[in-house]
């Protein structure tokens, strides 16, 4: 072996070292969350098992950092500017209100929606194609989804004529104008209840018993408000015998609500991990489209149905997508 092959072999090996020993980038991404922990565990457990798909470690290469406003809207602002001084490589936010939060406190960190109202409609994006700033993701927001929601409760209950309405406290209006337009149609007289805290919740169900309504919609939750509180929510509408309709599924799976008729936010959460993934790789939001849900189920609790004595007829069961027994 020359003298020179040597040398070669040690710089080679030292190179090798050197480069081993060379610490492996952690990203780290910050969570905006408007409700609590465990109102979002399912959600957070299917990004995280998103991100294990795409070759992401808790610990290893990425680590996450969780900021919750239980359910007060009023908290996401402090929080966004924390996660922003964090200098996170990439914010998730958890609904409209979140996003909007975290839009205000940075232009240059990457927003990703795991759910939200119409972006467009908020302002949060130019368009869904190229929302063309530091802003995409992916909204479960339809116009249709109101009507259709209404539609439901009318073939559970041929004669229903008063319908109470919980509106997300920060609704844009699309989802509750679509209500209001389908609404003669189908004969049925809409009741507005206004709620801004979780405080609201049992006066405006008192209300709703006094005015004799005969079913409830509870829509999309824009602040985190509703999700915080759902499982209150679930137990007055019992309490009431109000027959319910929720705008995300966990109401249902997780609450014990009577039915839900939305996107299946589980793989939404689960699809935003792949936002994370490109972001983390140098995509640009502003070149990444904003996915709409395309995908709605119809999801039916019998347990819930029958604790307020209400029969669901065979025509609507064989409609469901799922039924729980």
């Amino acid at each position: 072996m020359t003298l020179r092959f040597l040398v070669v072999l040690i710089v080679f090996a030292l190179c090798s070292f050197a480069e081993a020993q060379q610490p492996k980038k952690v990203s780290r991404i910050g969570f905006l969350i408007g409700a609590s922990a465990s109102s979002y565990a399912t959600r957070i457990d299917a990004f995280r098992q998103g991100l294990k798909e795409l070759g992401y470690i808790e610990g290893q290469n990425i680590s996450i950092e969780y900021r919750y406003a239980e359910g007060n809207p009023d908290r996401l602002s402090k929080l966004a500017t924390e996660l922003v001084r964090l200098k996170v490589d990439a914010i998730i936010a958890s609904g409209e209100r979140a996003a909007r939060a975290t839009a205000a406190a940075t232009k240059t960190i990457p927003i990703i929606m795991a759910s939200g109202a119409d972006p467009v409609a908020t302002g949060l994006v130019a368009n869904l194609a190229r929302p063309g700033g530091n802003v995409t993701g992916l909204t479960n927001f339809s116009a249709d989804l109101g009507p259709k929601r209404l539609e439901l409760l009318k073939e559970v209950l041929p004669g229903l004529a008063r319908v109470a309405v919980l509106p997300s406290p920060s609704a844009t209006g699309r989802e509750l104008k679509g209500m209001q337009a389908a609404a003669p149609g189908l004969k049925i007289q809409l009741q507005i209840l206004k709620v801004q805290v979780a405080e609201d919740f049992e006066r405006a169900f008192k209300e709703a018993a006094n005015t004799h309504a005969g079913a409830l919609v509870v829509n999309s939750d824009g602040t985190g408000l509703f999700i915080a509180n759902g499982r209150q929510i679930v137990e007055l509408a019992a309490k009431n015998r109000l027959p319910a309709i929720y705008a995300a599924s966990t109401y249902v799976n997780a609450a014990g609500g009577l039915m839900s008729y939305a996107a299946n936010d589980i793989e939404m959460w689960r699809h935003a991990a792949t936002y994370a993934d490109k972001i983390l790789k140098g995509a640009k939001p502003a070149d990444l489209p904003v996915e709409q849900a395309t995908k709605f189920e119809f999801i039916i609790n019998l347990k819930a149905a029958k604790q307020i004595g209400l029969t669901i007829p065979e025509t609507v069961l064989y409609r469901a997508d799922k039924v729980i027994k």
